[in-house]
């Protein structure tokens, strides 16, 4: 098996290399290279790399879940606890932190209150998750720094 994908990875990259080869030059008309066949081609090559890569990562994740004997509390946990943060980052998000009306005349997009709300929780989220993950990766290191 190791072997067929290694071959798969060759023919791909000489595929690819013959594409890019062939892809318009910088000057061409805009139009002329969103048409272009081997750009199409690359973006269709793209396109079944990362459905691969998404199946196999599921289907091996999965197993790897069922497989192992303590697999899906964690899985539960970690689900369980990005609930709590999605929870957390939707009360904390107010959706009236900005002047709607000159909101919308300057972008041009009409908008409401609970989109400015949605648009806060997940940049709560994002801030949240930012820092539980630089705290996996310090605290490790600090504490390994305390105990020596």
């Amino acid at each position: 098996m190791h072997k067929i994908i290694k071959i798969i990875l060759i023919v791909l990259s000489v595929v690819g290399t013959v594409l890019w080869v062939q892809l318009p030059s910088g000057d061409a008309p805009v139009g002329e290279a969103v048409e272009s066949g081997s750009m199409n081609f690359m973006f269709i090559i793209t396109f079944v790399l990362l459905a691969i890569a998404v199946a196999a990562t599921v289907i091996f994740g999965l197993k790897n879940v069922f497989s192992t004997p303590g697999g899906l509390k964690k899985i539960l946990i970690g689900v369980g606890g990005l609930a709590v943060v999605a929870i957390l980052s939707y009360v904390f998000a107010s959706g009236t932190d900005i002047d709607i009306p000159a909101m919308e005349a300057k972008t041009g997009i009409l908008t409401d209150e609970s989109t400015v709300k949605t648009i806060g929780t997940f940049l709560n989220m994002f801030f949240i998750l930012t820092i539980i993950a630089v705290g996996a990766m310090v605290l490790p290191g600090v504490k390994r720094m305390f105990n020596k």
